[in-house]
């Protein structure tokens, strides 16, 4: 490849400093990542796994769902959330999330780096962290990020020395497809790149030869994984259901929703429009299918924001190579102590949650002690801080295994429909209810009622109990 002329190594230390420790180790000790009640049963079902070393394939969590079919895909990313939590509490689980952050920002920070002078690498990183700052949670989907820029990277220079990825490569699949359903996307880029491969090479045989057997080697390397056949198709058969439009991370990006998204998105768009960058067609058919796919759902801008960040740089670098190739490797050898001295302050340092509907610990605290074995119908976001309690919930963030049944009923109650309400309360003899302040409509429905009196309120929720001589009515 083309060597760019040779620029001064000081910016380079620098911004490297700035990238791979001080961004992450911000972005880690963050409270925001803890905003998500899915947090918490993700850390409660790695407990259990701990505890029966075993991956559960039934419900061991709800009382609705008690005993039925559960595909836990999600087990390593889990088990690892509920090491960290249980070495270090939230700290731990913070220190983890720091430690991915700052792998996901050294491989998108050096390969800019390749191409870009240090400050416009720097652009890079800061450009992609500002799309990923309102998903940047402490769920399973964030350990997989770096394994999402790594495996970018490796079909990139696959393709620039002109040859398949080792072998070896496609074990990445493996942890990747027990860590998150995310994986399908690893094996769809691999073969977007190898579909390159294919169009640009003379000898066409040969690229079949060596794409194909990797091809092989990674849907071989996805078999390999707690749940057999079902871990691998769990992933598509969950975009099949109709509950997706109501849960906020499925739901069509928006200007009112992510109206960052859309900033970094013009402003990527008219850099692009200026400075031309250029890239092979597959690779813009790439980006532009994961922006549709982000434009549909909000999840996925997420990806979309990791690829770009990846891709992009040598685009507009025009195809020649900033030489700090020894440089770069000083760097990792300097910065690989310096990651592992801050992951470890983070474990030690206290982290204080905030006091939110996904963190309802004082609300959780004021429910009697008789009244947490009752059933109960809870807020959606409440129900994995229900499980990490020892309380079984209503629902929870598993709708995939709750069904769309179950689901689009529970969308009625908490709209405020009293006789889906009242159903739910004969169906599964509901005692108490835990909702938060955004439920007003069923909260409205509840202070209405003479069967329900409040049992206690504070700035995050509302505590109801049923009447002891109270009978839902047959509407």
């Amino acid at each position: 490849m083309e060597q760019a002329k040779r620029p001064d190594a000081g910016p380079f230390y620098l911004s490297a400093v700035f990238a791979l420790l001080l961004v992450p180790a911000a972005l880690g000790s963050s409270q925001t990542i803890f905003n998500d009640g899915d947090v918490s049963w993700h850390i409660a079902t790695g407990q259990w796994i701990l505890d029966h070393r075993t991956i559960p394939t039934t419900d061991p969590f709800s009382f609705t769902w008690a005993g039925k079919p559960w595909v836990a895909i999600e087990w390593l990313a889990e088990s690892l959330y509920a090491s960290a939590y249980r070495l270090g509490g939230y700290s731990g689980v913070a220190a983890l999330v720091t430690a991915a952050l700052m792998a996901l920002h050294a491989i998108v920070f050096l390969n800019a780096a390749r191409f870009l002078r240090s400050w416009s690498a720097i652009g890079a990183v800061v450009a992609m962290d500002v799309v990923l700052i309102p998903m940047m949670l402490a769920r399973p989907h964030l350990l997989t990020w770096p394994l999402l820029a790594l495996w970018t990277w490796l079909m990139m220079r696959a393709r620039e020395r002109d040859s398949a990825p080792p072998l070896a490569a496609a074990l990445i699949m493996t942890p990747w497809a027990n860590l998150h359903g995310g994986f399908v996307f690893g094996l769809l880029i691999a073969a977007l790149f190898g579909f390159e491969a294919l169009m640009a090479a003379p000898d066409r045989m040969r690229v079949v030869r060596q794409w194909g057997l990797f091809g092989l080697a990674c849907a071989l390397a996805v078999c390999i994984n707690g749940n057999g056949l079902e871990g691998v198709v769990h992933p598509v058969r969950f975009t099949g259901l109709k509950m997706l439009p109501f849960i906020d991370e499925w739901k069509p990006s928006s200007l009112s929703a992510t109206p960052v998204f859309f900033v970094v998105l013009a402003l990527t768009l008219a850099l692009i429009a200026w400075k031309r960058p250029r890239l092979p067609w597959v690779r813009w058919l790439l980006l532009g299918g994961m922006l549709g796919l982000a434009l549909l759902q909000v999840r996925h801008q997420a990806m979309l924001a990791i690829i770009a960040a990846v891709i992009l740089p040598q685009g507009f670098a025009r195809g020649a190579e900033v030489s700090l190739e020894a440089e770069r490797r000083r760097v990792m050898r300097l910065a690989l102590p310096a990651m592992l001295a801050l992951v470890a302050v983070r474990a030690v340092m206290p982290m204080q949650l905030p006091d939110n509907e996904a963190n309802p610990w004082k609300l959780i605290a004021a429910v009697p002690a008789d009244l947490r074995s009752q059933p109960v119908l809870n807020a959606y976001s409440m129900g994995g801080p229900l499980i990490l309690s020892g309380i079984r919930p209503y629902v929870d963030g598993r709708g995939d295994m709750y069904g769309d049944e179950l689901v689009l009923d529970y969308v009625r109650i908490i709209r405020g429909n009293s006789s889906a309400f009242d159903a739910a309360v004969r169906r599964w003899n509901i005692r108490w209810v835990i909702l938060s302040d955004q439920n007003r409509k069923l909260i409205a429905v509840l202070d209405g009622s003479p069967d329900w009196r409040r049992l206690y309120r504070d700035k995050v929720g509302v505590i109801y109990v049923r009447r002891a001589d109270a009978q839902p009515s047959a509407s």
